[in-house]
């Protein structure tokens, strides 16, 4: 993929994940470890007790982590798919004798278009994501 493109779609991502952990991740993880800390205040509980009370306080957070990899892997995958497209096409052309200048265009052209394509789909990708997150906090 074009570099600048790979930047683009790269800081698109960034600036979601740093919003998802700024609004959602961040007041899970004072929510665990304020949990956490309590299930360590109970004296009388043994230390298996208390083992599980922390597996049972962290396992939110645990989901919601895994529920945002899972999601920025499925984009990753799409977007990989749409330029693997590109370069197929790309090298197609150059089996039917085009010559490299214009099948160059051509690829940065599809490229492009697959980044435009899936820079559209990140904010409801992250509307679904803070749903998600939020009920999962519940």
């Amino acid at each position: 993929m074009a570099e600048l493109q790979q930047l683009r779609v790269q800081e698109a991502v960034d600036s979601m994940v740093k919003s998802l952990e700024r609004d959602n991740i961040r007041k899970m993880q004072g929510i665990m470890f304020r949990c956490s800390a309590s299930c360590c205040e109970d004296s009388q509980a043994s230390m298996q007790q208390v083992h599980q009370c922390i597996e049972r306080c962290h396992a939110p957070l645990a989901q919601a982590q895994a529920l945002v990899t899972s999601e920025l892997e499925k984009f990753q995958d799409r977007l990989a798919r749409c330029t693997m497209h590109c370069n197929d096409k790309a090298k197609d052309s150059i089996d039917a004798g085009n010559k490299e200048h214009q099948v160059k265009q051509q690829l940065e052209s599809c490229v492009t278009k697959c980044v435009d394509d899936h820079m559209h789909l990140i904010p409801s990708m992250t509307k679904k994501m803070k749903e998600s997150l939020s009920s999962i906090a519940k």
